[in-house]
């Protein structure tokens, strides 16, 4: 297993660009086999997650090609509609092939997927959604068996506004017989850059970051050539690792209005942020204040992949912040070892207290998860002596590159495998 070693105490700076969005490229590539046409997807990070992405295409039947950060997919010749188990077990958003393969091919055999552990995920509105648009669903063993000549539009409430089931009932309905309705649809700006995606290929998506979302059924999509949206969560990351070590840094090619739910945190807490058109300067002077109350919701709420984040720079921020986990039930297993590293939180339930101290003390830790890997690594950064962090396979699912890109910056970290 890799770790990271990080010397804090350095301040950081300099320009950085941010790479493109794994939770907009994930579903965009899972959405080249319901188009059925040559894809170049550009902007395109090199992350695992990503990668395994691609080894599923394969799997199927898909010719996929990658140079650089572009990633062609040509699924026109794909041949299969099984994923394998130990594809779907690697990452949770593999459940979005679901929807692609139905609309494709009107048959879809998976398994239940996996991902970081930060509590249950279940799949049961993509289930649901899949049955009101007639796809007739058999679980058997553990797999899910689908199949269904064509869908049907209908009006779909969703009882919560889950990303991943937005996404799969509109590469659903992208050949449906009829209009397909989502109530209650998620408004992540990530469903935004997949149905920009899709109508860049032909389909009819309005609504798409709003509450209701419409697809018109179509008889065919075309080949296109599209540029995934920056990563909001690595922007929040690199903001934060510039806040708790008193730095001054200059992000490119970032969208500053997905950052609205939390840029106020920053701006409390004490930084100054300067924005344009695709750049966002954050100057900190280190001494930080405690935010309040922080409670993650859907978009345009707090967004649950910040909390750890934010948890790290509440630590030596001045007074008493309270973060509110209202997304997932498992995703504080990062207080325990930011307490290794000397700070003061207390969990209850799925309410965190954390009382900032002066400062962190260097220790060994373990990421548990994607997010609480890079913030302890961010963590680090600010701490006292050096810091060893586990487990950076899980920080590799989502960051392209994380200590390459804060050595660019002034940090001092390095790999070792």
């Amino acid at each position: 297993m890799s770790r990271f070693i990080v010397e804090g105490g350095r301040r950081l700076g300099g320009r950085l660009k941010i790479q493109g969005a794994k939770n907009s490229a994930l579903p965009i590539l899972a959405a080249t086999v319901a188009v059925g046409r040559p894809c170049v997807i550009h902007n395109c990070p090199m992350l695992t997650d990503i990668e395994a992405t691609l080894s599923i295409l394969k799997s199927l039947g898909c010719e996929v090609h990658r140079s650089g950060n572009s990633v062609s997919v040509d699924s026109s010749r794909m041949s299969f509609t099984e994923i394998p188990d130990s594809l779907m077990r690697e990452m949770r958003s593999s459940i979005i092939f679901l929807g692609a393969l139905i609309s494709r091919t009107g048959e879809a055999s998976v398994c239940a997927p996996g991902g970081c552990d930060i509590g249950m995920r279940p799949i049961d509105l993509h289930l649901f959604a899949m049955e009101k648009l007639g796809v007739n669903l058999v679980e058997e063993h553990g797999h899910i068996k689908c199949r269904c000549q064509k869908t049907t539009g209908a009006k779909i409430t969703l009882s919560f506004p889950s990303v991943g089931a937005t996404e799969n009932v509109i590469l659903a309905s992208l050949r449906c017989s009829g209009t397909t309705t989502i109530i209650n649809a998620a408004r992540e700006p990530e469903i935004v850059d997949l149905a920009r995606f899709l109508n860049s290929c032909g389909a009819r998506i309005s609504g798409a970051g709003e509450s209701t979302v419409t697809i018109e059924g179509v008889d065919r999509l075309f080949p296109t050539q599209y540029t995934v949206m920056p990563d909001r969560i690595a922007a929040c990351t690199y903001m934060t690792a510039a806040a708790v070590t008193g730095s001054d840094i200059l992000l490119e090619d970032v969208a500053p209005h997905h950052l609205a739910p939390i840029l106020q945190c920053f701006e409390q807490s004490g930084c100054r942020i300067n924005v344009s058109a695709n750049r966002l300067r954050l100057t900190s002077s280190g001494g930080l204040r405690s935010i309040g109350t922080i409670r993650t919701m859907p978009y345009p709420g707090f967004p649950t992949d910040c909390q750890a984040l934010i948890m790290t720079m509440a630590s030596v921020s001045e007074g008493t912040t309270v973060i509110c986990e209202n997304i997932f039930e498992n995703r504080f297993r990062h207080a325990s070892e930011l307490n290794r590293m000397g700070a003061n939180i207390s969990v209850h339930d799925k309410i965190a207290i954390v009382n900032g101290v002066r400062r962190l003390q260097g220790a060994s830790v373990c990421a548990h998860d994607l997010r609480a890997g890079a913030a302890l690594t961010v963590a680090g950064l600010c701490a006292e002596g050096t810091t060893t962090v586990e487990n950076v396979h899980f920080i590799d699912r989502g960051y392209e590159a994380l200590e390459k890109s804060l050595t660019f910056i002034g940090a001092k970290i390095k790999r070792i495998d």
